[in-house]
């Protein structure tokens, strides 16, 4: 009885040493795969002035919508200000959406990849590099 719980354990470890290998390659064809997607993307964005134009447009308004999100959380409005705040920051966010969809799949292919970003590893510091390279095409 002892001798077959022994084996059962002995199978499970094999089994799972044996595939850890097959989880790390398919992870790693995901990051390749998301690197790929997102220098095609950076391409597409990059080789059209219109679409360069637009996404640095986005860029901005988010840095503004950000910037006006952390004044509005440090000073002590009234409620007519907070109303005012408010409607600034929709209207933003509509205007937001409107290039967003002006960019279409590759916008959001980014977006994607930075919303899920991890920049302490060094697969993600690398895609980052590759978003920062369309980023410097913006004026400053």
């Amino acid at each position: 009885m002892r001798t077959r719980r022994l084996s059962g354990l002995l199978i499970v470890a094999i089994l799972m040493l044996s595939t850890a290998p097959l989880y790390a390659q398919d992870q790693q064809q995901n990051v390749d795969k998301v690197k790929v997607d997102t220098r095609n993307a950076v391409g597409v964005i990059g080789a059209d002035k219109r679409k360069t134009r637009t996404y640095c447009q986005i860029v901005d308004l988010r840095e503004r919508q950000r910037a006006d999100q952390e004044n509005n959380k440090n000073k002590n409005n009234k409620k007519k200000d907070k109303n005012k705040d408010k409607k600034k920051t929709e209207a933003l966010s509509q205007k937001i959406n409107q290039l967003q969809k002006q960019l279409g799949p590759e916008f959001d292919t980014i977006d994607n990849v930075l919303n899920h970003l991890d920049l302490q590893s060094r697969d993600g510091r690398e895609i980052a590099l590759i978003i920062q390279r369309l980023n410097e095409s913006c004026p400053e």
